[in-house]
């Protein structure tokens, strides 16, 4: 049975515990807030670019790009965000695990496949299991901007036009809620749904296009591809601290929980103990009469 000084010591380090937890969860609430506005503000950007892109392939103007044409798939590239830190509850493990699933089902060998990854877990568990990591960038920070993954993002763009990969997936968690972040897959190339996008139709009549079409869509499509996979982190970021937050919430929850118990098993310890005491001093004057 533990004494009470054992039980104390357990009472003092679980509060300790708990001000952690508490301070991490208000921390990574605020980084919420900052990471759902600049997940949001970064949408129209890439809604409007979409636009422009859906318009001219709808436009009936003949036009072609490699980036919109389906090829023979010999080999995928997967873009994976992961995070850097741990404590976020499931958020790496379930999109992980999807991943692997997936990876299993549609591929025989590691030849047929790469892995562009994003963060720290995710590199190191891949390394660990000697998957092909093809590029690798760590240590973003909390509020990444563009420039902080421009050459992963243009490379590997690059790598689809230069025939390496045929078709190109973006892995993340797509926020939700603070306590709901979806796994998402998501086909970055080729484009092949671009020109059935139903506001292309209605917006190819508001646009001029100088010098023409092809020329627009050769700068447009390398950037929008681009704007994808940035804007595909920014949700992912939400998600991260959206699960740190809610795994931080139930910590401090469990630790509360644990000083309730504790303190009532200590409480008894030292009821007892007292009892203990008084039927050894009653006992004692028993003796002496």
């Amino acid at each position: 049975m533990a004494s009470l000084r054992d039980i104390q010591g357990r009472i003092t380090s679980t509060k300790k515990t708990k001000q952690i937890t508490k301070a991490m969860q208000m921390v990574s609430a605020a980084k919420l807030n900052r990471a759902q506005h600049n997940a949001q503000s970064f949408t129209p950007y890439t809604d409007k670019i979409r636009e422009v892109v859906a318009a001219i392939a709808s436009s009936g103007t003949e036009i072609s790009h490699p980036m919109l044409e389906e090829r023979p798939v010999k080999k995928t590239g997967y873009i994976v965000v992961t995070s850097d830190k741990g404590l976020a509850g499931g958020y790496n493990s379930s999109l992980i695990r999807s991943l692997l699933n997936t990876i299993k089902e549609r591929h025989n060998s590691p030849d047929e496949y790469g892995i562009i990854i994003m963060g720290r877990i995710g590199r190191d568990l891949f390394k660990k299991r000697g998957l092909p990591i093809i590029q690798e960038v760590i240590g973003l920070p909390d509020q990444p901007e563009f420039n902080d993954i421009k050459n992963i993002a243009r490379t590997s763009v690059e790598m689809f036009a230069d025939g390496i990969f045929d078709e190109l997936y973006v892995w993340y968690n797509h926020f939700v809620s603070p306590i709901t972040q979806d796994v998402t897959e998501m086909k970055l190339l080729p484009l092949t749904d671009i020109g059935s996008d139903e506001k292309a139709a209605s917006a190819s009549a508001s646009y001029e296009y100088e010098p023409n079409e092809q020329a627009i869509l050769e700068k447009l499509l390398p950037q929008y591809a681009e704007s994808l996979i940035y804007g595909s982190l920014l949700d992912a970021k939400a998600s991260e601290f959206g699960a740190r937050m809610t795994a931080m919430s139930a910590a401090t929850d469990n630790a509360s929980a644990l000083i309730e118990e504790l303190t009532l098993k200590f409480n008894r310890a030292r009821q007892a103990a007292i009892t203990q005491e008084i039927t050894e001093i009653v006992g004692g004057a028993a003796a002496l009469e």
